[in-house]
């Protein structure tokens, strides 16, 4: 997959981004990991097919560091990422910050948020807001905040190849001009502003309510009354749980 067939891929809506076209950066950084995706899909059959150990799980998850999301080894990944006491298998530097710690596992073993232990504590003393948690097969995106409460925010496997297209794009996300691009962060509060509290503020907003009003009229050919925007907030706020909604 070249740059330009991303860029039909994004014209045809299979990778939402704002504006026609992709910026070339995202163009060249979803077409690298397209690419290592497919390539590295024989290898990590191969290593799960013989069950292989853990050491040889991080060659292949460092390649894909290196090859799919631009983390290149010698600049911006810093092996057994230590700490008084406690250990990453990674830490990913962008921009000479800490920007990530990563955990993995080898590659036949199931992943687990308890996984995290060990690199949530150090990610914790260093500040550090992302974590990734991957047994080569599996990828994981989890946010740390107040050093204390992880949230998941993507979730790919490499080898599902019914949804390939999707895989592409949630590891875009992940990729090293993404993360500087703000895209990470903003894929991680679009899931905060999908949670329970904040969607039902925003089901509440003016735009939505008067979205929800004209789809009404046209259901129903009823051309309008005095108060029916009112009539539309109550019936929403009718069907939101009592604890969602503000006194």
């Amino acid at each position: 997959m070249d740059v330009d067939a991303t860029q039909v891929l994004t014209r045809t809506g299979e990778f939402p981004v704002s504006g026609d076209l992709p910026q070339q950066w995202e163009a060249e950084a979803r077409n690298r990991v397209a690419q290592a995706v497919e390539r590295f899909s024989g290898p990590l059959k191969d290593l799960l097919d013989r069950d292989a150990n853990e050491g040889d799980t991080r060659m292949l998850v460092t390649d894909f560091l290196s090859e799919g999301l631009d983390y290149q080894k010698y600049d911006h990944l810093t092996t057994e990422y230590r700490t008084q006491g406690e250990s990453a298998d990674y830490g990913i530097r962008i921009d000479d910050r800490l920007f990530a710690l990563t955990e993995v596992k080898r590659c036949g073993q199931d992943l687990d948020a308890r996984n995290l232990r060990q690199v949530r504590t150090v990610a914790a003393g260093e500040d550090v807001e992302w974590l990734v948690l991957t047994n080569g097969r599996v990828w994981q995106v989890y946010h740390l905040t107040d050093g204390s409460v992880v949230e998941r925010v993507l979730e790919v496997d490499l080898l599902d190849e019914e949804n390939r297209t999707a895989t592409i794009d949630a590891l875009f996300h992940l990729s090293r001009s993404a993360v500087q691009h703000e895209r990470l962060a903003k894929l991680r509060e679009w899931r905060v502003a999908l949670e329970r509290a904040p969607l039902a503020e925003a089901l509440q907003a003016p735009a939505v309510i008067d979205a929800i009003r004209r789809e009404v009229r046209q259901r129903t050919g009823h051309t309008g009354h005095v108060g029916d925007t009112e009539d539309v907030l109550q019936a929403v706020r009718d069907v939101i749980p009592s604890g969602l909604l503000e006194d």
